[in-house]
Formats: C-alpha cells, sequence, structure tokens
C-alpha cells in the first residue's frame, strides 16, 4: 500500500529529473548551437539556395530539382517543431503509463504485457531520435542533437552519434553492395554472389536466412547497444562523455526501476521480453524499406533521383500504419527529403508519385504483408545455391 501512495510522487520526481537533464545539457553543454555532426558523422544539413522564387521551368524536366521545387512550393520542406513536440510530450506519457503499471501489480501476465506495451513505447521514442538526426524538427543542430541523445542515449541506451553516422552512409548509398552498411551484415546475404562467399557457420545461416530473418530481429535490440558502447569506448567525438554518461543513467533508471519495482526474476524476465520485442519492432519497421529490392553495385551509376526512388520500396499509407511505422512507410519521400517532416510525407508523396508517373520512373508501393513477402521471397532466392550445393566447393567463391 505503501508503495502505491508513494508512486505519484515518484513519477513526478522522474519527470522532473528529465526536464532538469535537459535544461542542464541546454545551457551548460550545448550553449552555442554547436552539432557533434563534424565528429560523429550525425548528419549535416547542407544549405542549398533557395528555389522557391524560381518557376518549374527553370529546371531541367524531370531532375531532382524539379521535383525539389515542387515540394517547396508547397511549404514541405519547412521544420515542423510543434509536431514532433507534441509526439515527444505523448511519448512520455505513454512511458510514465507503463512505469505506473509496474509498481500497480505484481500479476505476472500483466506484467508480460506491460512488458510488450514498453517495448512498442520504446520503438516510438526511436523514431523521435531519428527524426531529429535529420533536423526534422528543430531550427538549430544543437537542439535537434539534445532532443535526440536525451531519446536515444538516455532512454533507450544507444548512442545517438554512432546510428546517426551508421545511418548517414545508408542514406549516401542505399543498397549499395560496398558501401551501404544495412547490408554489411556477415550471416545474411543480398546477392548470390554474396552468399556463395560464405563459409561456415555465416553459409549455414544464409542457406536458411529466409526461415532464420524474423527470429534473428529479436536480438536487434541488444545488438543497437553493444554497438553503441562500442562506439562510445573506442571513437572519439564531441560529446562522447555526455553520450557515456546518459547511456550509464538509462542502465539505472531502465534496470534500476524494473528491478525495483518487480525483484530480480520477474525484473529480469521483463527486461528480456521488452528488449527482444524492442528489437522486433524496430527491425520489422526497418526491413521492408530496401530488402529485397535493387541492390547496386560499385560498377552501377545512377543519379540521386534514380539511386533513392529506385532502392525503397512505400508501404501503402493509412493513419494505423502511418503510425506504426513511424512515418517510414513513405521510404521513397524519405530517402529523397530526409529533412522531411514525418507529418508532411503523406502528401508529399502524392507529388512524387505523378512526378514519377510523368517520367516514367518505377514508383513501388505495397501492402505491409507484401512487403514481408517480398522480402522472404528474395532472400529465399538469393540463397537457392546454397542449398542446391549443401557442401562448399572450390568453384563456389565468386571468381
Amino acid at each position: 500500500m505503501a508503495t502505491r501512495i508513494l508512486l505519484p510522487d515518484s513519477l513526478e520526481f522522474s519527470f522532473i529529473i528529465y526536464l532538469n537533464i535537459l535544461l542542464t545539457i541546454k545551457l551548460f553543454v550545448l550553449p552555442f548551437g554547436d552539432s557533434f555532426v563534424e565528429d560523429t558523422g550525425m548528419e549535416k544539413t547542407i544549405e542549398i539556395p533557395t528555389t522557391e522564387h524560381l518557376t518549374e521551368a527553370t529546371f531541367p524536366a524531370g531532375s531532382y530539382s524539379q521535383l525539389k521545387s515542387r515540394m517547396q512550393r508547397r511549404g514541405l520542406l519547412k521544420k515542423q517543431p510543434g509536431f514532433l513536440t507534441v509526439r515527444i510530450l505523448g511519448n512520455l506519457a505513454l512511458l510514465l503509463i507503463s512505469l505506473a503499471i509496474l509498481f500497480l501489480s505484481n500479476n505476472i501476465f500483466l506484467q508480460i504485457a506491460n512488458a510488450v506495451f514498453m517495448a512498442f513505447v520504446f520503438g516510438q521514442m526511436g523514431f523521435v531520435a531519428h527524426d531529429t538526426g535529420h533536423r526534422q524538427a528543430y531550427s538549430t543542430p544543437a537542439t535537434n542533437d539534445l532532443v535526440g541523445m536525451l531519446h536515444a542515449n538516455l532512454l533507450l541506451g544507444m548512442s545517438q552519434g554512432w546510428w546517426v553516422r551508421k545511418h548517414n552512409r545508408h542514406h549516401a548509398n542505399p543498397n549499395h553492395s560496398d558501401l551501404d552498411p544495412d547490408i554489411g551484415m556477415v550471416i545474411m546475404a543480398f546477392t548470390e554472389k554474396d552468399a556463395l562467399a560464405k563459409r561456415g557457420f555465416n553459409r549455414f545461416m544464409v542457406r536458411y536466412q529466409a526461415v532464420f530473418l524474423f527470429p534473428l530481429l529479436l536480438f536487434e535490440g541488444l545488438s543497437l547497444r553493444i554497438g553503441s558502447l562500442m562506439f562510445v569506448m573506442r571513437e572519439r567525438s564531441r560529446y562522447r562523455a555526455l553520450e557515456i554518461v546518459l547511456i550509464l543513467l538509462n542502465l539505472v533508471w531502465f534496470a534500476g526501476t524494473i528491478f525495483l519495482a518487480l525483484g530480480a526474476t520477474k525484473g529480469l524476465l521483463f527486461i528480456i521480453i521488452q528488449q527482444a520485442l524492442f528489437g522486433f519492432y524496430m527491425g520489422s519497421v526497418f526491413a521492408p524499406n530496401h530488402k529485397g529490392m535493387p541492390v547496386i553495385s560499385q560498377k552501377e551509376e545512377l543519379d540521386f533521383l534514380h539511386l533513392q526512388i529506385l532502392t525503397a520500396r512505400n508501404i501503402h499509407p493509412h493513419p494505423v500504419t502511418d503510425y506504426w511505422y513511424g512515418g517510414l512507410n513513405y521510404q521513397i519521400e524519405h530517402h529523397l527529403f530526409p529533412g522531411l517532416a514525418r507529418n508532411q510525407l503523406k502528401r508529399a508523396s502524392e507529388i512524387v508519385m505523378a512526378f514519377c508517373q510523368e517520367n516514367a520512373i518505377p514508383y513501388h508501393s505495397t501492402s505491409v504483408l507484401g512487403s514481408y513477402s517480398e522480402i522472404l521471397s528474395s532472400y529465399h532466392q538469393i540463397s537457392a545455391p546454397l542449398r542446391r550445393n549443401s557442401r562448399p566447393t572450390s568453384n563456389l567463391a565468386p571468381k
């Protein structure tokens, strides 16, 4: 009974601590509006001269500049601080509800359901970190960096600097066989040549990669934490010390709160379920973006417009889908305009789709189930040569 009486004060105190951390970092760590993009690879927004005053006829037909001018004339590329701030407050409210449930009941089944719910909340907070990494919301880089670190490092336990550096390389080279870090996994293959080059355990995993894909997503949350720790311990960056402190604070509040509320056994079960499903949620949302789409080799040369459109897949828009995917179901528009806020993506998709039709550019959009079917079919087909040749032979490796 005492715990229930003290709970509102504890939650209020936690929220006050969060606000004080926000204010302290803003006042003393980021006083001059600097960004840590120089050192960590966090996305640097290149200011391109505005084309708002120019007519569409100024630009070559079918060019990226022509498409961008259409977006600018409709005001879609403006920052959206109000939208993201509302989302942040909504996510914090959901997190506080989940934390309250931890202390209100010892029922194991309710807490398992709560772990599922918290995994969803973590995913929504991950979308905020993604948005701020792309400078979609706030006018200054420092504000975007601050909000991003508070979400990624403090709330999720991963490094914002590491993730944005990796993510920016992906945006610059989507589905590039040599340059995209998102298709550089040793236990997966995205071309038959890559599959045939695998050996040992990796070869076994690739042989049945269509079967292993979704189970492997359960480890994505752990992978994010390990990758983040390796980055902050090995790499020098402008806010390295701050990132380390925030990640350590995440371990304190996340594990500490759960073990305090549920004890060691139930708490450990809660953490395992929550982290596994958080990783599964993130992986299942990001996988349809490019997996199963054309892979670009070093020999192929595509301009920016075609590269971003042809390697991406959209999921048909719907209010529920848009919310569940955090706007990433508009992957084509997101890759064309990474700084475009997600509340503008639906309007942007109508413009981009019409532009692609005008210029005979393939624009691929499918259903949620259709996207996973395409991914699994592609993975199965790529690994088919390994199933036909169960034992490695000398002529399997590509010449």
